[in-house]
């Protein structure tokens, strides 16, 4: 069975009422309680977390998916970098091909062997990024070529080798933790519990009590084979669009493009999927928007009509007060 097919029937398992949640419990108690250990381990010294020679700031969730951990990553760097803080990227490289582990990541390298996100974050950012499993490695590789005071670490939560100044947990408002199980039953990497240890909550949407907020907004779209042509989204508006998400929740980007008045044809693929030009043909010429994660790896071979719709960040002013003072 493929991603396309299992992928959205996990999402219905653990965002949904599925009594087949029930049935895994007892495999969801022995997961809860291997992670639990993992980390008891770790912090009692049975497992060695490493320190590197820079501060470091981990951005992660306790959930399968997306939830904005890599346009805060984005957002955070550019505060920092802002206030004067030399920053450098980690990131894990997820569904990179590459055999040897850690990299360095910039604007032209290719997705396909390094991974979707860490090209975006080199994209995006003016920061040195480093992609590999390792981030402990990835990390020492970094400040070997460029010197850093602040290390951000995107779905770094559960990387307990990497010892972390800072955690910041992200949390997606509108669909919270589903069904409440740890894995397989639910999309929980760990238990619920674990938010209660971080430095920081942030939710994506409206914030809980005690917690901060950040929003996503859709503004504008860039012709893929031609970075130097963007436009407001509006000017899609009046005929049906093809609207492309390979993400961990492409609802969220499909309702946004509705939200900017857009008509729009759903078009969902896997979480992080290596798209080729055959995936993106509709039998016709109508516009096709689709995700920045999604466009770096459809660039290539992008015709006239593909464009990237990119997301503007607005975090909660307390956020970057408090990050600053921590860092102080």
């Amino acid at each position: 069975m493929n991603r396309a097919v299992w992928e959205p029937r996990l999402q219905r398992l653990w965002y949904g009422n599925s009594k087949l949640a029930a049935v895994l419990l007892p495999l969801s108690g022995v997961f809860c309680a291997l992670v639990q250990l993992r980390r008891a381990a770790y912090r009692a010294g049975l497992l060695v977390s490493r320190r590197l020679d820079a501060r470091v700031i981990v951005v992660g969730n306790i959930t399968v998916g997306g939830t904005g951990k890599t346009p805060l990553v984005l957002a955070l760097t550019q505060r920092l970098r802002e206030a004067g803080f030399r920053v450098g990227i980690l990131t894990a490289g997820y569904r990179g091909r590459r055999k040897t582990w850690p990299v360095q990541v910039n604007a032209a390298s290719d997705p396909g062997q390094v991974g979707d996100e860490p090209v975006l974050l080199a994209r995006n950012s003016a920061a040195a990024v480093y992609a590999g499993p390792d981030r402990v490695a990835a990390g020492r590789a970094l400040l070997a070529s460029s010197p850093c005071d602040v290390l951000i670490c995107d779905d770094g939560l559960q990387h307990y080798a990497l010892r972390r100044d800072l955690e910041i947990a992200v949390v997606d408002a509108g669909r919270g933790h589903g069904n409440g199980h740890c894995l397989p039953a639910g999309p929980l990497r760990e238990p619920v519990s674990r938010l209660n240890t971080v430095d920081a909550l942030v939710y994506l949407g409206e914030p809980a009590p005690g917690a901060f907020g950040m929003q996503l907004e859709l503004h504008s779209a860039t012709r893929l084979c031609d970075p130097g042509d963007t436009r407001p989204l509006a000017s899609f508006r009046g005929e049906p669009v093809h609207a492309v998400a390979g993400i961990g929740h492409p609802q969220r980007f499909f309702a946004a493009l509705r939200s900017a008045g857009l008509e729009v044809e759903e078009h969902r693929f896997p979480d992080h999927h290596r798209f080729r030009a055959v995936d993106l043909e509709f039998g016709d010429r109508r516009t096709v928007l689709m995700t920045e994660k999604d466009a770096v790896k459809c660039s290539s071979f992008a015709p006239a009509h593909w464009w990237s719709v990119a997301a503007e960040v607005h975090l909660d002013a307390a956020l970057v007060a408090w990050l600053l003072d921590s860092l102080k």
